[in-house]
């Protein structure tokens, strides 16, 4: 895998840009931008395509955290880099740290730690996959339970 398979990321709240990392130039950080206006702040995963690239953004507690992938990597390792910047981040700048930065005010402490992540994630893309995959069968583990669960609740109430 090529060393521009990951090319830009950042850290937001809300609409501002806290932290980004990019060694490249091009219009994707624009469009990543416009991206970021337009996404619903609920909690979510998406990911857009577009000129041969992905947008991928993670939502969570009012925090974006995106990258922009060659399209060539696939879905998988951009999704495993977001959650990594995630918890890096959080363990960071949890309870409220983050919650009044400015505009790019993390830039000089966060964004080494993004090209860190980015150029973990391209060197050792067969773990990042691997621990992908483990985290997406637990997690399909978890919803089967809560299906279960669920319909065990209701049996219950509906022969009390």
């Amino acid at each position: 895998m090529g060393q521009q398979s990951l090319i830009y990321s950042f850290v937001a709240r809300g609409t501002v840009v806290l932290a980004e990392y990019t060694q490249f130039t091009g219009n994707f950080t624009t469009i990543a931008n416009q991206c970021l206006q337009k996404i619903p702040a609920s909690n979510n995963k998406f990911t857009y395509n577009c000129d041969r690239h992905t947008f991928n953004y993670l939502v969570e507690d009012g925090y974006t955290y995106c990258v922009v992938a060659d399209e060539s990597v696939g879905r998988q390792l951009p999704i495993a880099f977001l959650e990594r910047i995630k918890d890096d981040f959080k363990k960071r700048y949890g309870g409220g740290k983050a919650d009044t930065a400015v505009a790019h005010s993390l830039n000089k402490d966060f964004g080494p730690k993004l090209k860190d992540h980015m150029q973990y994630c391209v060197d050792h893309p067969e773990e990042i996959n691997k621990l992908a995959k483990v985290k997406a069968q637990v997690s399909e583990v978890k919803g089967v339970m809560m299906e279960n669960i669920e319909k065990v609740i209701s049996f219950s109430h509906e022969h009390l």
